[in-house]
């Protein structure tokens, strides 16, 4: 939900009925619209994206003793969606009551658990690609640097640039009564500052333009470097990452769209009433799609890799045994065991892990 300084328009935004020239603005449908269908979307979102990512943060605790830096870039890329998703259901509440009834304390909690959620998710896709790149493109050069120890810094410091991204949101976020009465958890901009522009110019750098430009180059060089291998299981390999790409840009893209006309819309473009409804009910839309892309994380990064999803069916086989036999956690493993017999193959389980 757009409740940061990515974009906290359910009530600051696409809920505010007064454009840019300070007319009032009807905004009752977009309002009416919200309380029905982003409570029932975001649940969906907040199930699945709570289950996939919940099971990959087990896998990895469970099994910690395999972790590599494949695997911390795996947990630390689950853990930022959990906290972004654990949010959700109390974003719901909020747009259902149309006011906030739960306290400064929670308002300002839950902003930073949503904002880290948020950036890490995207720093941590990042550095899942640059780690690709190295392990693949430079390794016999650089991946004797892929130590735990190296992710873990690199995590810590991850984490921490998350922190300073969403200190803005997290510093002008507070409760106040708008001009209806209502209790409202929102962010309040100093007036004559451009914070505010600031706020929606981040989102769009470190949200799309950014991360879209490193996979574009990373993976780019991976694929011509998976081209030259002689192995069929390239092309599942160079398939998968087109996914990863195509998937990031899709559902992200329409999201930072409607962010930059926000953006345009503090410098008095688009201010008639007629754009402040479209570009408030595109925002339900777009942000939406973008927030579900958390539920494909798991399934693109980390059951999509063979051994990864011999450790999955392992840790269901010992939960549930009645419905995961021996058998396909057993054939898993011996797929996994195969895939990496040779350097060429190591590369590719790799590309695909």
């Amino acid at each position: 939900m757009s409740y940061t300084t990515v974009d906290k328009s359910l009530y600051d935004d696409y809920y505010d009925p007064t454009n840019t020239e300070g007319v009032l603005c009807n905004n009752t449908t977009v309002r009416a619209f919200g309380r029905v269908f982003l409570p029932t979307l975001y649940s969906l979102v907040f199930i699945l994206g709570f289950i996939g990512n919940s099971l990959v943060v087990c896998v990895m605790v469970k099994f910690r003793r395999t972790s590599n830096m494949t695997d911390i870039c795996l947990f630390n890329l689950a853990l930022s969606d959990l906290l972004f998703v654990l949010t959700l259901p109390f974003w719901s509440y909020y747009i259902t009551k149309t006011e906030w009834i739960l306290g400064d304390f929670l308002c300002t909690v839950l902003t930073a658990l949503y904002t880290l959620g948020f950036y890490g998710n995207i720093f941590f896709l990042v550095m899942m690609t640059l780690d690709r790149y190295v392990v693949i493109v430079h390794a016999h050069t650089m991946a004797r640097h892929r130590s735990v120890r190296v992710g873990i810094v690199l995590s810590l410091f991850l984490w921490a640039l998350s922190l300073c991204a969403s200190l803005p949101t997290i510093i002008f976020t507070k409760v106040e009564r708008n001009e209806a009465g209502f209790m409202m958890c929102q962010q309040q901009y100093p007036e004559d500052t451009k914070w505010r522009q600031f706020s929606y110019l981040q989102m769009n750098f470190l949200g799309l333009l950014l991360p879209f430009f490193i996979m574009v180059i990373c993976y780019g060089r991976i694929i011509l470097t998976l081209v030259n291998i002689k192995s069929t299981k390239k092309h599942k390999a160079i398939k998968l990452i087109c996914i990863i790409v195509v998937v990031f840009f899709c559902f992200w893209t329409p999201y930072n769209l409607v962010i930059f006309f926000r953006f345009l819309q503090t410098l008095h473009f688009f201010g008639d009433c007629t754009n402040v409804y479209n570009i408030s009910l595109a925002m339900q839309w777009a942000e939406v799609i973008a927030f579900s892309h958390c539920c494909l994380n798991p399934i693109i990064y980390a059951f999509a890799g063979q051994k990864f999803m011999a450790l999955v069916l392992k840790l269901l086989r010992k939960w549930l045994p009645i419905c995961f036999g021996r058998s396909s956690c057993e054939s898993s493993e011996r797929r996994s065991s195969v895939y990496s017999r040779s350097s060429e193959t190591k590369i590719l389980s790799i590309a695909v892990a």
